[in-house]
């Protein structure tokens, strides 16, 4: 098994076991691994679709990259993961 299978693997089973919307992992300043879910599971919904891009950064993804070489705390295998944005709750009385 080649190395970009194994970081393909070890991205989605971190979008699994987190429970998150999306996982990147950054394999160099030119490359990232992105796997992202397209929707959340619910008891409706069954069905797990997730949309796996392989190159280069986008501009977010850029901007992290610089901010993190500027402090000096840039390791090429770091791993973001962005939660699903939380409800709001709305109370009843």
């Amino acid at each position: 098994m080649s190395e970009i299978d194994m970081v393909i693997r070890w991205v989605i089973s971190v979008l699994f076991n987190e429970g998150c919307r999306s996982a990147v992992k950054y394999i160099s300043d030119n490359q990232v691994v992105r796997a992202t879910r397209r929707f959340k599971p619910n008891k409706m919904l069954k069905r797990e679709e997730i949309l796996l891009t392989i190159g280069q950064p986008n501009y977010a993804e850029r901007a992290f990259i610089k901010r993190c070489k500027k402090s000096c705390t840039y390791k090429m295998q770091n791993v973001i993961t962005k939660p699903y944005p939380a409800k709001k709750s709305k109370a009843k009385k």
